[in-house]
């Protein structure tokens, strides 16, 4: 028989692996509430957040179903036909933790090395953001406009093309599904509020608050995706 390649699993695929595996044995049968995050956390060995990520991968292939304020049920597969989350994404938690370290240097180095005119894309960003935020439409073309500019500004195309592998992730299936529960305009207007303290560092050439407010954006954002269900809009 023929050995297979043999790949590394990220840690949420290992988590939800495990889940599904109990879910098909029957351990948690069909409409039971699966354990709190806090709790399957402490069990597993991991942080919330992993866990957080495998319930939305379950969720995106049809097997559990998370009810706001509530918490997690498994579902009946029978007649479900749901494709499996693909072994390449990023979980989006996991994800902001790495852009964290990335764009915060992106940052610093558009401080030092940026002129006016990068100056003016971020502001120009800034204003599509804050216009679809007040017809309640998610600003992400603002948002992707914002952040490309910025590693745009390092004259690096390595860091250019990391950055906007970074971003275009996020339009995955799990991204999709747990911005879906806790990104809201409100959410969104103090992103705004965030990227204009990015800016303005940016703008006053001072790499160490460029580094400080990007951090302290990621640091809000992973907070805000960590929050509690019961904080969740109504799927």
């Amino acid at each position: 028989m023929p050995l297979q390649t043999v790949e590394p699993q990220r840690l949420y695929r290992q988590i939800a692996d495990q889940l599904r595996a109990l879910i098909a044995e029957g351990e948690f049968a069909v409409g039971a509430r699966l354990p709190a995050e806090r709790d399957l956390a402490r069990q597993l060995g991991v942080s919330r957040p992993s866990v957080r990520e495998a319930l939305i991968a379950l969720e995106v292939e049809g097997w559990v179903e998370v009810r706001t304020g509530s918490g997690v049920y498994v579902l009946d597969r029978s007649h479900r036909t749901a494709a499996p989350v693909a072994a390449a994404e990023w979980g989006p938690l996991e994800l902001i933790r790495a852009r964290r370290v990335v764009e915060g240097e992106t940052a610093a180095l558009a401080a030092a090395l940026g002129r006016r005119r990068d100056v003016d894309t971020l502001t120009r960003a800034i204003e599509s953001m804050r216009e679809m935020a007040d017809r309640n439409m998610m600003p992400l073309e603002g948002d992707r406009a914002f952040h490309l500019a910025i590693v745009e500004a390092c004259g690096n195309v390595v860091l250019s093309e990391t950055v906007q592998g970074y971003w275009d992730s996020r339009n995955g299936p799990i991204f999709t599904r747990l911005g879906g529960y806790f990104e809201t305009v409100k959410s969104w207007r103090s992103a705004i509020a965030e990227h204009e303290a990015i800016r303005d560092a940016i703008a006053a050439r001072d790499p160490d608050a460029a580094r400080a407010a990007m951090h302290a954006h990621m640091d809000k954002s992973h907070q805000r995706f960590s929050a509690s269900w019961r904080r969740a809009k109504a799927s």
